[in-house]
Parts: C-alpha cells; sequence; structure tokens
C-alpha cells in the first residue's frame, strides 16, 4: 500500500483503538465496509485484549467522519471508548498486497 497512494497535506492517517462489546458483533465487518464507501485506505483487525484496532487513511475531513462513525459502529456494538493517535505511513504496510482496505486477523 505505502507505494500506491501518496500521503500529502491533505491526507491524514490515524491509528484507533476502540473499546466496548466491540467482537463477535461485526464490528470488523462494518468498519471494512464502511471505509470502503467513504474510500478510505487502512486496514481493522481484533486483538487478543477485546478491543478492536484500525488505521483509517484519506482526505482529513472524511477520517474524522470515520472516527466520528466508530463511536457508534453496528448496531449490536457498545463503544465505550476511543483512542486515536496521528499514525506514521508505514503502518499501511500491514495492508495485504493490492487491498486498499484490509481485514486483518487477530492480533
Amino acid at each position: 500500500m505505502s507505494g500506491q497512494t501518496s500521503v500529502n497535506q491533505d491526507t491524514a492517517i490515524r491509528h484507533v483503538l476502540i473499546r466496548g462489546r466491540v467482537q463477535g458483533v461485526g464490528y470488523r465487518a462494518w468498519t471494512e465496509r464502511t471505509a470502503c464507501e467513504r474510500g478510505l485506505g487502512g486496514w481493522v483487525r481484533n486483538r487478543r485484549d477485546g478491543a478492536v484496532e484500525a488505521v483509517f487513511m484519506g482526505e482529513t475531513a472524511v477520517v474524522d467522519a470515520m472516527v466520528a462513525a466508530c463511536r457508534a459502529g453496528p448496531a449490536a456494538a457498545r463503544v465505550d471508548h476511543i483512542e486515536q493517535v496521528v499514525a506514521e505511513p508505514g503502518l499501511l504496510d500491514l495492508c495485504r498486497p493490492n487491498e486498499r482496505f484490509s481485514l486483518l486477523p487477530t492480533m
């Protein structure tokens, strides 16, 4: 992915950790679908500690809107807390080859 997309002033990359009832409720699939609909790059995965982790890359306003949408998530989810930080482009290297947004295995 790192060679496929250039990062400029209008581009944001955020690393997001979502906690609550976010596993076993379709949160990863919802995140993948919603990010793809918005044209974002990145990835999402479950963590062994019960959280969902994601990286979003795209136009700053679109990334901000995606993080805001993650506060609700799919209907069956209950989001208790979201942490977000500016991410380095190297985190995008976890994307699978030829995928703009990847659903990764649990870490």
